[in-house]
């Protein structure tokens, strides 16, 4: 199938809501690709035969951000630690409690900017709003962070993506599929650099941890 029959095939609302949906189950505490999705949908407006609006589709993200984040901060407050214990038995191979002690200490040291520059990044875009709940963050902070990082995230990866594309459509035009593939090619090579500079930490936090645990044994015995 062409990328014209594609575009022709999926009506743009049906877009917007499976963004929206990505996006707000994967700030619930699910990990999903949220953000590739919403790379992906931004590439495909930008297709000369696209019925898709790109800011629609930032309205969508953040719209999904926002509810998807205060969702997830309403069960880890409900829920607490139980729900941190259920995500990390659900999602093994995403959360392990060295993610969580990782993520908790970042929130310790930075409170609520954690929230506004967590929608950045993989790890704390997940964890943002069950850790905020769980650790009772008063709700209209979180709130106000929540609402900003959603909209700066959103609408600045959309603008970047469609200055980009605008910039090299003259090149791209007679490539669309080539064009696509290589933008999200890019951004999962991206996050997966991201991904793994946050491994990198977990590590060496929990490094840390044992060895403040290891001296507080020998002081005491």
């Amino acid at each position: 199938m062409s990328l014209t029959a594609l575009l022709a095939a999926v009506p743009p609302v049906l877009v917007y809501v499976i963004v929206a949906l990505l996006i707000g189950v994967e700030s619930i505490g699910v990990p999903l690709p949220g953000e590739t999705g919403l790379v992906g949908a931004t590439l495909l407006s930008l297709h000369p035969d696209s019925t898709l609006n790109p800011w629609i589709i930032a309205g969508s993200a953040m719209t999904g951000a926002i509810i998807g984040d205060s969702i997830g901060y309403t069960v880890g407050r409900r829920y607490g630690s139980r729900l941190l214990e259920w995500m990390t038995r659900r999602f093994p191979r995403h959360f392990t409690p060295a993610h969580i002690r990782y993520a908790e200490h970042v929130f310790a040291r930075w409170g609520t900017w954690t929230v506004f520059f967590g929608r950045f990044i993989a790890l704390l875009r997940i964890l943002a709003g069950p850790l905020a709940g769980t650790l009772k963050i008063e709700y209209r902070r979180f709130l106000i962070a929540n609402a900003t990082g959603a909209v700066v995230w959103a609408f600045g990866t959309v603008w970047f993506i469609v200055s980009v594309g605008e910039a090299a459509h003259h090149y791209l035009k007679e490539f669309a599929w080539v064009g696509f593939g290589v933008v999200l090619l890019a951004t999962a090579l991206l996050g997966t650099l991201l991904n793994r500079r946050i491994q990198e930490n977990v590590r060496r936090f929990a490094d840390e941890e044992d060895q403040a645990a290891g001296s507080q044994g020998s002081a005491t015995s």
